[in-house]
């Protein structure tokens, strides 16, 4: 018995010794091999908050000054997650373009679980193949050369409804963003949904289940909670407790957008019911129909798959043209001269007999310079939307974890004094004879980004704040309320998915055409 006793402490001793050899040295070499790494630099975290206490209320500027300090490309860690901010034109190309295939997947947060179907529209779907779908869907049918050319009508007529709103309005003070937005989101419905489905007064309540203002409403708030730093995405174990409110406001918006989009889907079933012996699709969601009954698809889609592809058009279609508009006519109104100078452009090549039409944009340089200037300087998205590293890499000789965020700074690149003279100043100028353009290829301008997740409309985007823009300046005259010099104008940003004017501009216009032409 006592021999038996010792061979078991004996065996017992080795174990232990073996198990502590084993540790020490596994330990060594995770030391060894994590101090090899070479993280990008940046402020030291917090325990349990990591740096979420540097993010303010503008969290694109709140970059830009910690990048002053850290480098074009720093790391921060929202509570233990590590964040990579790139704020210049090389490193965004390295993300964007060099290492695209690495981050072209996006991280898993509440706002694409709860207000995107649960990640199933383009614009949070991780990379894979429903995210290819989608894309090719868009490229394909909604944003073709083809069938953005053949819903030029709707534009058109669009277009005329909102100057001859705005002739209406002659002389009181206007808020401009509210018709803006309501002339994109019509747009938008009839090309992407065949019809508006939103009532405009009291009196149009055909087919419709929802009023203009609240899915204006809806709008807004879908990009404002789509860029809020949720606390609970980076500490999962506080998400419970939903701390800042933000989960309980997607879940009401996904109700309301879930209402909406039902009203459109049972219509559109409907009409194809009606007429199934000679059906043929004349829009969005007749294609996302008819490829979620496709038994042969590479990705079956659901419910919540047809929603997510048929909300993301809705979205992205209406906010970014309508707040560029904004934003231009805000810095016009600031420089008096620059407003002069472009109706000087226009009364000189489209003549006051007329309405400035799409295929007169390229004869517009002054416009497009404004255009590009108002996206250097007021980018729609200051941070594009967040990518997701799927495998280790490195960066500028910094090694980027997988499953590490990435946020490209498109505000702090428009400003880097290397590529642009003078970037504090609003100067359209600056465009005029050179060979810039917003497709993705110069990344010192990126208002669609580039690489695989680049906005596919933004073909349609730019042409709707071409034509918009021109053809407001070219149709009235712009001053500000008596009580408003030109340098008190205001210009504070509101940060979300998208960034816009704090306070909207308020306005007042004067036709500058001949009156037969705003009936």
């Amino acid at each position: 018995m006592e021999a038996h006793t010792c061979v078991v402490q004996a065996l017992t001793w080795l174990a232990l010794i073996a198990l502590f050899h084993y540790l020490t040295t596994t330990l060594g070499r995770h030391r060894l091999r994590r101090h090899k790494q070479k993280y990008p630099p940046g402020p030291k975290p917090w325990p349990i908050i990591g740096n979420l206490n540097l993010v303010g209320s503008v969290p694109h500027q709140s970059f830009h000054c910690l990048s002053q300090k850290y480098g074009e490309i720093m790391q921060l860690k929202f509570g233990s997650f590590p964040i990579v901010v790139v704020s210049s034109p090389e490193m965004a190309k390295e993300i964007l373009q060099t290492h695209d295939q690495t981050f072209a997947s996006r991280p898993a947060l509440a706002a694409g679980k709860y207000t995107s179907y649960n990640y199933s529209d383009m614009a949070w779907a991780p990379n894979g193949p429903h995210w290819r779908l989608a894309r090719r869907l868009y490229l394909n049918e909604l944003f073709s050369t083809k069938r953005i050319d053949s819903y030029e009508y709707i534009r058109v007529e669009e277009r005329h409804a909102l100057m001859s709103r705005l002739y209406a309005l002659s002389g009181r003070e206007t808020v401009i963003r509210e018709e803006l937005t309501r002339f994109t989101l019509t747009n938008v419905s009839r090309m992407a949904l065949g019809e508006k489905y939103f009532s405009e007064s009291e009196s149009d309540r055909s087919s419709s289940r929802v009023k203009l203002e609240e899915l204006k409403e809806m709008v807004d708030e879908w990009f404002l909670l789509g860029g809020v730093f949720n606390i609970g995405d980076w500490i999962p174990w506080l998400s419970f407790l939903d701390l800042q409110g933000y989960v309980k406001r997607m879940k009401a918006l996904h109700k309301k957008f879930d209402r909406f989009l039902d009203h459109v889907i049972a219509d559109h079933k409907a009409k194809r019911e009606a007429n199934k012996d000679n059906f043929v699709a004349k829009d969005m969601v007749d294609v996302v129909l008819q490829l979620a009954d496709d038994p042969n698809l590479e990705v079956k889609l659901n419910s919540d798959g047809v929603k997510g592809l048929l909300q993301d058009p809705i979205l992205g279609g209406t906010d970014t043209s309508a707040i560029t508009v904004e934003w231009a006519i805000s810095e016009l109104l600031k420089q008096p001269r620059l407003l002069r100078k472009a109706t000087e452009e226009l009364d000189r090549v489209i003549g006051r007999d007329r309405w400035v039409e799409e295929d007169d944009i390229q004869n517009l340089p002054y416009i497009c310079a404004i255009a590009k200037e108002t996206m250097r300087f007021h980018p729609v998205g200051t941070l594009l939307a967040p990518h997701l590293s799927t495998e280790d890499c490195k960066i500028a000789d910094y090694d980027i974890r997988k499953g590490t965020t990435v946020f490209v700074n498109t505000w702090s690149i428009g400003r880097d004094p290397r590529y642009w003279e003078a970037s504090e100043k609003f100067l359209p100028e600056r465009f005029l004879g050179k060979n810039i353009d917003v497709t993705g290829h110069h990344f010192e301008l990126l208002p669609f980004g580039s690489g695989r997740r680049m906005c596919p409309g933004y073909r349609l985007g730019l042409m709707l704040i071409h034509s918009t823009l021109a053809n407001l300046l070219h149709g009235f005259s712009w001053k500000l309320p008596d009580n408003v010099k030109p340098e008190d104008v205001e210009m504070e940003e509101e940060f979300g998915l998208t960034t816009h004017r704090k306070i909207p501009i308020v306005v007042v216009v004067e036709p500058r055409l001949s009156a037969h032409l705003y009936v």
